[in-house]
This record gives structure tokens, C-alpha cells and sequence, in this order.
């Protein structure tokens, strides 16, 4: 008969998370993840079956307890509001998030697409995944953008999004880097200016 799991699958994954977030992939080991985890090796096998599959769940993980809140904050912004403004003070909201941001981790799917995406197919779909949830709702966004004539006919609505997205992930990689607000909120000012 199987023994119950002890431990609470979603606390355990928010730990792994963490570690993942911190030192990347490669960098942390086995003994570093059980330890933050508070499980043992044959929990973490049993439940995870290995590292790299537990890190595909911690990136599931990242989408629904990180990236999802804020895209739906976006959502709702674009649809009570101006849908323009909603994408300004998403640019804005995300550099706030990355000064108080001690540890200048950046974003895991960003982390996660320059360490394992060039040589890992399973980690490169999970990535696109995000990437592609990001994507559209900065097309929705801007499909309610353009009805509402606040933004010109210009450029193409899914190339508009691709670069939001793109310039979103940029901007995460420069605030590990440089943490000085003019700086970064330079950077937000010319990516939100193609709204004009």
C-alpha cells in the first residue's frame, strides 16, 4: 500500500521555486533543493520523479501563482479602464517590482530560457508557453487599445505584442543588472512610446 504524502504539494513547489529562482538550474543541487523543501530525496523522486521534471512543474508553478495574477491586474486594467494606460502602468508596475527587488533574480522564465532553452526541448515548451499567456494578453490588451482609438493603426496588433512581450523580458534582464529607477523607467518610457 502507498504511503500518503506528507507534505503539501503546492508549499513544497513554492520552496523549489524559490532555490530555482535564486541559483538558476544547473547550479542547485539535489541536497539544496530537499533542504529548502523540508522533504527527503525519496519524496522529492517519488512525487517529482527527477530535478528537471520538478523544475518543468516549479516553471507551471511561476505561471499560476506569478505570471497569472499579474496578467489578470492587466486584464482587468484593460477592460475597467483605458487599455492603454493599463499597458503603461504594467511597464511601470514591473519596474517598481524589480527595484524592491533585493536579490535581482529577474524573471524565472526569462532565467530558465537563457540557461536550458537552447538544449532542453521540454523546458523550451514550457517557456514558450509562458512566453506565448504573456504574448496574448498584451494582444488582447491591445486589440481593446485600438477599438477604443487609443492607440494608431500603425503597426500590426500580434507584432505590437511580440515586442511588448520581448521588451517585458528585456526589461527584467537590465533591472539585474542596474537597479537605478531613471534608468529603467528611460527604458519604459521608449518601449511604451510605439503606443503612440
Amino acid at each position: 500500500m502507498a504511503r500518503k504524502k506528507e507534505f503539501d504539494q503546492t508549499e513544497v513547489l513554492t520552496k523549489a521555486m524559490e532555490i530555482f529562482w535564486q541559483q538558476g538550474f544547473e547550479a542547485t543541487s539535489v541536497d539544496d533543493l530537499v533542504k529548502r523543501m523540508g522533504i527527503n530525496r525519496g519524496s522529492l523522486y517519488d512525487t517529482f520523479e527527477d530535478k528537471h521534471t520538478l523544475f518543468l512543474a516549479v516553471i507551471q508553478h511561476y505561471d499560476n501563482t506569478v505570471i497569472n495574477p499579474f496578467l489578470s491586474d492587466l486584464d482587468n486594467a484593460c477592460t475597467s479602464g483605458s487599455a492603454k494606460q493599463a499597458i503603461i502602468n504594467f511597464f511601470h508596475e514591473t519596474v517598481s517590482i524589480s527595484i524592491a527587488e533585493n536579490q535581482r533574480r529577474g524573471c524565472l522564465v526569462t532565467n530558465a530560457a537563457v540557461e536550458l532553452a537552447p538544449h532542453d526541448a521540454d523546458a523550451e515548451k514550457s517557456i514558450v508557453n509562458s512566453l506565448k499567456r504573456i504574448e496574448s494578453a498584451f494582444y488582447v490588451c491591445l486589440a481593446k487599445a485600438r477599438q477604443n482609438r487609443e492607440i494608431s493603426n500603425k503597426h500590426d496588433l500580434r507584432s505590437l505584442a511580440r515586442f511588448l512581450t520581448s521588451s517585458l523580458q528585456g526589461l527584467r534582464v537590465m533591472a539585474k543588472v542596474n537597479q537605478d529607477p531613471k534608468f529603467l523607467f528611460d527604458i519604459v518610457n521608449t518601449i511604451v512610446s510605439v503606443l503612440d
